[in-house]
Formats: structure tokens, C-alpha cells, sequence
């Protein structure tokens, strides 16, 4: 699955009525709790009968004593708001169960059973969008992490694994199409202006993945061969006015086939693959067996509404679900504590993908500045936990960049470590020894061990310690020797003051300062605390090249001059560490200056510095404009707080500007120039157009803060001769923090350009709410009562106040203000949708970041939040942890 990579506020608690009260304090689950099911359910049959006010649900489990487990007398079942019409126990009506809170507990006697329950669920008042709902006349489920239970009573766990039988029968004319799970095995017409399908899942899988779609759909259909000659036949199903848009996303998803079976030996599995396009959706999407289902931001695209980033997007999104087939699907999780094992091994697996067909450097300089900006805070914040949690109290909290990112760091560790050849050999072993099993963090590194050759017992630590490892570097030089002395700490967190040394590869290279080139890469493991290591053959002190493609997921510490950074932004052959050395100037520059320790002739020479350094970037002709667009990128606000122990996000905000108008004036010829020859490139989708965009946007970004009447008549500009949605959205990005008429009109252009395009005003009204404009505050509540908002849609809730949370300036106003106005819609919020408002948290969750006057007033909006009654599990939890 992956994590989104929603009427007014006023509107009131849709809340089903028969749902359970929400307990004052959420139950602790516990990892070290965890006991095998007393019972299997080998075999599921369920019978649909559709509609969007009220659906009958016939669930028919097969059930058998777990030969693993302690036996019991009773079967519990989960449910979750369900109204039950009856139950059956081998064929007879049974009285003899009850209801536990939300479970079904049914008295059983040893030996195998077949129970039918039949219940009753209302698609269109599920607004939390868990279980089966409605979304624009359309049936559709999400079911990870607990949403099955939200349909039919079943041991909603991750480790119960059955087949599935399902029948779908409704309306033709409401319902034409009829897909879920494996393959479809029968279709029929019945009395009524009616039909049926029925669907096969042949392969054991957790309720989690279950999957229905119901609803008026047309499919771009294609095919795929395997490697062993098998034919699968491909369809991605949207609304009929968005078929044109979908020729992407089948390319995505043949190419992540191809590359699946070349790069991990994994062969799809059954007759048909299917993907549908949602517009009601809480995550990215969903790897359900066979049966993808995704929100249309990463299915839809076409180069007049879908930017280059969009694009890339939708190729990793689709290769993500993909790949979940075998990393997830084939072979899932014991528990939800092991949610990293499918998860963090989805999006390394997902991001070699991309890096494949979209170029190595550029695709990891660009996840890692996600790691930096999402998962480095959440590693030092309230919020912080291991990969492998130890407890939880709403699992739909832990879908983190903990979990997912850093998860991906942790195994792209153990590949550089074993090399691509020997990672391969040890995957293989995990796939052929847990396929068709609910494994464990464990079972994967132990087949790493096995299959690749390594000794990961210190490693494990990864798995059980949160934080940040910091290392303290330090390079000194006598006589012909070089001295590279390391050290390593790894921070306290919530659950652990103390913590243990833990490997780190870190990549390296030694500089000849002369020449400019290294005698080769070295792999250093870093497994205690202090190392010392020792280089010699250097007449002068060379320049240390340090986590080169960022080997390691750690904070590097280390007193460098300016010099030996502008050297590495020219020089260093790893494009990662050549990103780096230049975002090390910035951030070097913009911390001293934040803390006073760097004012007058010093500031005005380390300003100049960094000018110098980036205007080799502009001119060198030897640099793909992709690169020299990451290149052109200063440090996020985000990012430079975390270099301060209690950061001011004003004067972070205040200095940025003002070292961005520096480079502005001084670089102006320059990024005029430059932005001048990449709009003579022609409006395609190839690597070359694509780079020239990217440098387009940048330019303005400086010129835009240098000189601001320039930029935004070239702004204007551009954003009138646009061929393509990446020109359009760069343009009005810059016109949006400017004042004038150039920005309302162009404003108003795009919205009526555009009207009716839900994903593309999502743009529109992420544009504003991340602006520069001053005013920003108040546009965000002026669009909050624009009749396109729309409070119980996910994307559009997103699209507003998401941009408007990460918008420094804006979110972090002295006033509050901006507190206030996340604090409303998360109350607002929890009642429609818990899981979206619980994501709203972790921002004013920084609180003990931040200088005293602005933590106050956080602190002061999760108390307010904290003090409402009947909070959510998923919002409660994450806002007890933020207060701590």
C-alpha cells in the first residue's frame, strides 16, 4: 500500500449510528502479546447482493482448529458497525453467540465447521472510507490495515491466510462492471435487469487484500507475456472521460513486469491484472491480489494536466503495487508489527524500479530528500519508533515514513553491504522458503544471512532502535597519512534513552586536491561506537568524499571548510555527494547565520561562496539539466530546522529568503540565460525536455525572489506559451507568492481552464495554500469555502491544508494562526474520516522543536484537541504521543 506519496467543516458527525463507541483509552497492543489464531479459516465464500444505500453480505467460512495454537472453545470474529441478520453453524441457525464491543463470539467444538453469517453494511454513509463504500456512484473496499471487518465478522488479522469465493450480483444498469480478487471463473444475467460475477482467488491471502469493485467503468486493456510464456490480460478501469488519460499507467504497469521478472525473478501469477482508478481514497493505492485499486492521482495523466512529476509518480506508485504481489501478497506479514518486512522492501524494490527508468542519481537524491524531510523529523519528534514497532494502539498510525522509508534504507544497507548479486541470492531464499506464508522482520534477515553471506546480528538493532544515528567525522593529516577518525551516536527517543552502536556502511573517497580525482571508493562498516582508520600515501591533506550515495541513513557531523565543499560541489564523481556538498554550504551558511555566530563581511563572503559555487552549476555544459536542477535546489525549511536543537522558524524562513534574493541578484544574467535556452527545447516527455523544465522552474524561483518584476513577467509568460502542465504549474507557482494582476489572472485562467478536472484543481488549490504570499493565511480560508472544496474527499483535504501545513512561513505565523487552523480541521475531520485527520497531527507534534512562543501556542491546539470528547483511536493516539 501506498501512503498519499475530503462538504464544509460545519457539516457534522456522518458517523454510522450502530458504530461502537470509541473507548476514553485505546487498548496497548503489544508485539511481545503475540499468539497464534486458535483457529484457520482455509476457505471463504461471499455472496454480494449491491447498492449504494444498503449492501447483504453472505460471508461462508470453513474453519478448522489451528494444530499451532493453544485450542479454544469459541471463535471470535472481528466486526466493526455491522448489523448482523443471522447466523449458521453447518447449515443450522445457532442463538448461542454474542456480541463482544464490536466482535461476534461463537462457541465452537473441536473439529472442522462451516459458520454463514449474513450482515448488512451502508456503503454511502461510510465516509471513513475503510471496509465498502461509495465514491461517485461506484462501490468500492480498502481493507488494509482492519477495514475487512467493516464488511463480515472474520478473524481480521494479517496471519490468517484463506481462499476466496466471491459473487457479486446487483443493478446492470448501476453496476455494469463486476471485478474482485484472482480471476473470474462465471458471469450471468438474472430476473430484474440484474447480473452476477463470480471471482476466484486461487492463492491463500489475508483479509486485508480482499477487493470489489462495482460500478460504470471502462478499461484500457492490454496484455502481457511472461517469462514462461504465460499470457496475462491487463485492464485499468476508470470513468469513460478519463480513458485517454490512462495510456501511462499501462506502460508503467508492463514495464514493472518486465522489470520484476529481470531484476528479482518474481513471474505474475495469475490470468488477469487488474487496476481502477478512485477518486474517494485515503491512500495512493492498494495492492490487492489481482485487483489494484488506486487513487486516480497515480493513475491519470497527459501532458496538459499531469507534470513530470506526476509521471514519475504514477510509473513508482504502479511498480510499487505491483511488486507487493510477491512482497506482500505471496509472501505478507505475521502481524501488523512486521508491516516494514512488505512495506520497506516494497519501496527499495519500488525505487531501484524508478531509478531504472528514470536515471539513478537524480532518483536517489530525490528520495532522499523525502527521508530528510518527512522521516529525520519524525526520528527526533514525539512520534519516533523503530521500523519494527513495539506496540501500538491504532495500527493505521504506523503507515510512516519510519515504516516505509527509512524501512527501504534499512535493506538498502544490507544490499550495499552484500553487493546486488549476493542481495539477489539472499531474496530468492526469502521468496522460496516463506511463499505462501505470513513471515516475519526475522525470516527476512535471516534468509539475508543465509543466501548472501552475512552476519546481521548486530545489524538487527536497526529493526529495534528508533533515532537518527549521528556520526562525528573528523579527517587530519601528517606527514604522508591521512586520519580519518569516525564516532556514532544514536540519539534518545521516546521509547529508549540508551541505545546501542549499530552498523553503518558508509562509502568514501579521498580526494587528491591537485588533480581533483581519487584512487577508488572504499566501503568502511562502521560497527562501534569509535573508529579510527588510517590512508596513506598523501603528500597534501586530501578531501573526504563521505556517505557517497548516501550508503547510510545518518546525520553526518563534521567540521568542513568552505573551500572543501566548493572543491566537492565541482569535482566529486558521485552526483549524490556533489548534491550533498553544495547542500552542506547552504545549510553550513544558514546555521551559523540563524545563530548569530556568522554576521557583516563573513556573512557577506560565505554568501558569495555559495554564489560561486552554484554559478559553475549553471554554466557547467558538461551537467544533465536534471542533475543541475536538484543541484539548484536549496536546503527545505524543514530540513535546516532539524539542524537546530530548538529551531525559530521565522528567522529559518527570514534567512532562507534572504540568502535566495543574494543568489538572485548576483546569478540574474546567469539564470536568465539558462532559463532562456531550456525553453528552446520542444514540449516532449524525453529525459532532455524534461531536465529543461525543471532548470525553467528553478531560474524563476531565484529570479523571482533577486527581481521580482522580471520574474514575474517571465513567469506570465511562460505560463501563457505553455505546451505542458510541468510549464504551466512552474509559472503560476512563482505567480502565486508575487503580488499583482499577473497572479490573479493567471489564477483565474487556470481554475476555469481546468474546472471540473478534480486532480488538476487539487493543483490549483495546493498552489495557494503553499505560496510565498504574504496573505497566504487568509487565502487558505477563503478556499476553504470555495464550492470546489470538499471536506469528505481525501485528495482535496489534502490539496488545501496538507500544502498548507508544510508551508513554513504560513503554518509557523507568529500569531498562530496557522495552528489554529490545522487544530479546526483535525476536530472537524476526525468525526468523517479518523484516519485522514490523524495524519494532521504529527505537524504540531514539532512543538518541543520549536522556540518557546510558537511551542506554546502548538502545545495549546493538541491540548484543545486532546480535551474533545469521543476522538478517534487513530487521532487520540497520535495526539497523546504528541503531548507527550
Amino acid at each position: 500500500m501506498d501512503i498519499a506519496r475530503t462538504p464544509s467543516i460545519a457539516d457534522g458527525n456522518p458517523q454510522m449510528a450502530d458504530a461502537p463507541p470509541v473507548p476514553a483509552q485505546p487498548p496497548l497492543i503489544r508485539r511481545a502479546d503475540y499468539k497464534p489464531f486458535p483457529w484457520l479459516v482455509p476457505e471463504i465464500r461471499l455472496h454480494f447482493d449491491l447498492g449504494i444505500e444498503t449492501t447483504r453480505v453472505v460471508s461462508t467460512l470453513k474453519v478448522a482448529p489451528n494444530p499451532d495454537a493453544a485450542a479454544d472453545d469459541v471463535i471470535r470474529l472481528n466486526g466493526d458497525g455491522l448489523q448482523v441478520s443471522s447466523v449458521k453453524l453447518d447449515g443450522l441457525p445457532v442463538k448461542n453467540w454474542e456480541m463482544d464491543g464490536p466482535d461476534l463470539v461463537l462457541p465452537l467444538s473441536a473439529g472442522e465447521h462451516e459458520v454463514e453469517i449474513v450482515t448488512e453494511v451502508s456503503p454511502e454513509k461510510n465516509s471513513q472510507l475503510m471496509g465498502l463504500y461509495a465514491s461517485n456512484g461506484m462501490l468500492c473496499t480498502q481493507c488494509e490495515a482492519e477495514g475487512f471487518r467493516r464488511i463480515t465478522f472474520f478473524p481480521d488479522r494479517p496471519d490468517i491466510l484463506s481462499t476466496y469465493l466471491v459473487k457479486m450480483e446487483g443493478p446492470v444498469a448501476q453496476f455494469p462492471v463486476l471485478l474482485s480478487n484472482g480471476n473470474k471463473v462465471s458471469a450471468g444475467e438474472s430476473a430484474g435487469g440484474r447480473h452476477w460475477a463470480e471471482w476466484h482467488d486461487p492463492w491463500p491471502k489475508p483479509s486485508y487484500l480482499f477487493a470489489l469493485v462495482a460500478g460504470d467503468l471502462v478499461a484500457r486493456t492490454d496484455s502481457f507475456t511472461t517469462m514462461s510464456g504465460r499470457e496475462v490480460d491487463l485492464a485499468v478501469w476508470v470513468r469513460a472521460e478519463d480513458l485517454p488519460r490512462t495510456e501511462h499507467a499501462m506502460d508503467s504497469l508492463k514495464k514493472s513486469m518486465k522489470w520484476d521478472e529481470e531484476a528479482f525473478g518474481r513471474e505474475y501469477d495469475l490470468d488477469v491484472f487488474n487496476i481502477v482508478a478512485v477518486s474517494d481514497f485515503n491512500m495512493g493505492a492498494m495492492e490487492n491480489k489481482g485487483l489494484n485499486v488506486f487513487n486516480t492521482k497515480y493513475v491519470l495523466a497527459d501532458p496538459d494536466t499531469a507534470t513530470d512529476g506526476d509521471y514519475d509518480a504514477i510509473e513508482g506508485v504502479i511498480g510499487h503495487e505491483y511488486f507487493h504481489n510477491w512482497s506482500g501478497n505471496r509472501v505478507t506479514c505475521r502481524d501488523w508489527f512486521q508491516l516494514s518486512l512488505k512495506e520497506g522492501f516494497t519501496v527499495l524494490r519500488d525505487q531501484l524500479f524508478s531509478q531504472d527508468m528514470q536515471g539513478e542519481a537524480v532518483k536517489r537524491i530525490e528520495d532522499v530528500r523525502v527521508l530528510r524531510a518527512v522521516q529525520f523529523p519524525e526520528d527526533s519528534g514525539p512520534l519516533a519508533h523503530p521500523i519494527r514497532p513495539d506496540s501500538f494502539r491504532e495500527i493505521s498510525n504506523f503507515y510512516t515514513a519510519t515504516v516505509y522509508n527509512k524501512g527501504a534504507e534499512v535493506l538498502r544497507m544490507m544490499r550495499t553491504m552484500a553487493g546486488p548479486v549476493a542481495f539477489r541470492q539472499g531474496t530468492d531464499l526469502y521468496f522460496e522458503r516463506h511463499d505462501g506464508e505470513a513471515a516475519t522482520c526475522e525470516d527476512f534477515v535471516k534468509a539475508m544471512e543465509d543466501g548472501a553471506g552475512l552476519d546481521l546480528r548486530q545489524f538487527r538493532l536497526w529493526y529495534s532502535q528508533a533515532g537518527t544515528p549521528k556520526v562525528e567525522v573528523s579527517l587530519t593529516h601528517k606527514g604522508d597519512t591521512a586520519t580519518l577518525a569516525l564516532k556514532q551516536t544514536v540519539p534518545p527517543t521516546p521509547d529508549r534513552i540508551a541505545k546501542k552502536p549499530m552498523p553503518i556502511p558508509l562509502r568514501l573517497a579521498l580526494f587528491d586536491r591537485d588533480s581533483g580525482s581519487h584512487d577508488g571508493e572504499q566501503l568502511v562498516i562502521l560497527s562501534e561506537a569509535e573508529k579510527t582508520i588510517a590512508f596513506e600515501g598523501f603528500a597534501r591533506s586530501p578531501v573526504l568524499s563521505i556517505n557517497r550515495g548516501f550508503s547510510a541513513p545518518v546525520s553526518i557531523e563534521r567540521e568542513v571548510s568552505t573551500e572543501d565543499l566548493v572543491f566537492l560541489a565541482a569535482h566529486d564523481d558521485d552526483p549524490f555527494a556533489r548534491y550533498e556538498a553544495m547542500q552542506d554550504l547552504v545549510v553550513a551558511h544558514l546555521v551559523a547565520v540563524c545563530s548569530d555566530s556568522l554576521t557583516g563581511a563573513a556573512q557577506e563572503a560565505g554568501r558569495k561562496a555559495i554564489a560561486g559555487a552554484l554559478r559553475k552549476v549553471l554554466t557547467d555544459d558538461r551537467l544533465d539539466d536534471s542533475m543541475r536542477g536538484e543541484l539548484m535546489m536549496l536546503p527545505g525549511q524543514t530540513y535546516l530546522a532539524e539542524q537546530f536543537l530548538v529551531a525559530d522558524p521565522g528567522r529559518i524562513h527570514a534567512e532562507r529568503e534572504a540568502l535566495k534574493v543574494a543568489l538572485g541578484v548576483a546569478l540574474e544574467s546567469e539564470l536568465i540565460a539558462l532559463h532562456e535556452r531550456a525553453s528552446t527545447l520542444p514540449a516532449t516527455l524525453d529525459h532532455a525536455s524534461r531536465g529543461a523544465r525543471k532548470v525553467k522552474a528553478q531560474a524563476l524561483v531565484y529570479l523571482a525572489a533577486g527581481n521580482p518584476d522580471v520574474a514575474a513577467k517571465m513567469a506570465a509568460a511562460q505560463y501563457d506559451a505553455a505546451q505542458t502542465m510541468t510549464d504551466r504549474q512552474g509559472a503560476l507557482m512563482v505567480l502565486t507568492g508575487l503580488p499583482g494582476v499577473a497572479r490573479t489572472d493567471r489564477l483565474i485562467d487556470f481554475y476555469n481552464r481546468y474546472r471540473g478536472n478534480e486532480l488538476v484543481v487539487d493543483k490549483w488549490f495546493a498552489l495557494q495554500a503553499s505560496s510565498l504570499h504574504p496573505d497566504a493565511i487568509e487565502h487558505v480560508k477563503a478556499l476553504a469555502n470555495h464550492p470546489d472544496f470538499n471536506l469528505r474527499n481525501p485528495n482535496r483535504v489534502r490539496s488545501l491544508y496538507m500544502a498548507f501545513a508544510g508551508n513554513p512561513h504560513a503554518f509557523h505565523a507568529a500569531s498562530g494562526e496557522g495552528y489554529r487552523m490545522i487544530a479546526d480541521l483535525i476536530l472537524a475531520l476526525d468525526p468523517i474520516n479518523p484516519q485522514t485527520a490523524a495524519r494532521f497531527v504529527p505537524p504540531l507534534g514539532r512543538w518541543r522543536r520549536i522556540e518557546p512562543q510558537r511551542a506554546a501556542l502548538m502545545r495549546a491546539e493538541l491540548e484543545r484537541i486532546a480535551a474533545t470528547d469521543g476522538l478517534s483511536r487513530d487521532t487520540y493516539e497520535q495526539v497523546t504521543r504528541s503531548l507527550g
